[in-house]
């Protein structure tokens, strides 16, 4: 029996990074996304995110992609937000995402920094976070 476990701290946002996320429906959203993932299969450990953003860590299965699993969660959620006309405007996800492999001991950090977005945002913007994981990925990109 194969033994597989691959921990990925996925990343996505609105299209334009309108704030639509806000509280009561970042629930809705998080509770359909979780209940959905299920569904197909799609391992959710945690999930929380801000007024535009969502953050998950992800068990990626042995026969799954990031861009598969990530096709699934943003199509499928988007689609139930505008059914439920949650939004007054269309919902969209952006096309792109963020996906990082995680080692289990960065796990409990990642899932209290998860858990804890809100806070997280008082104190530094989403756009600052996104700048300072670009300039990273940068500096890697130079480095290879």
């Amino acid at each position: 029996m194969s033994y597989l476990r691959i921990w990925l701290h996925c990343v996505w946002t609105t299209n334009n990074k309108i704030p639509y996320l806000r509280d009561e429906i970042r629930n809705e959203v998080i509770f359909h996304i979780r209940n959905n993932a299920k569904l197909k299969g799609i391992y959710i450990d945690h999930i929380n995110g801000y007024h535009e953003h969502l953050h998950a860590l992800i068990s990626l299965g042995g026969k799954q992609t990031v861009s598969e699993i990530m096709q699934k969660i943003k199509g499928e959620s988007s689609f139930w937000i505008n059914k439920n006309k949650l939004t007054r405007l269309k919902f969209e996800w952006q096309d792109d995402f963020y996906s990082v492999s995680i080692g289990m001991s960065q796990l409990d950090n990642l899932r209290k920094y998860i858990r804890n977005q809100e806070q997280h945002h008082q104190k530094i913007s989403f756009q600052e976070e996104l700048d300072s994981i670009i300039a990273e990925y940068n500096l890697q990109k130079m480095r290879d």
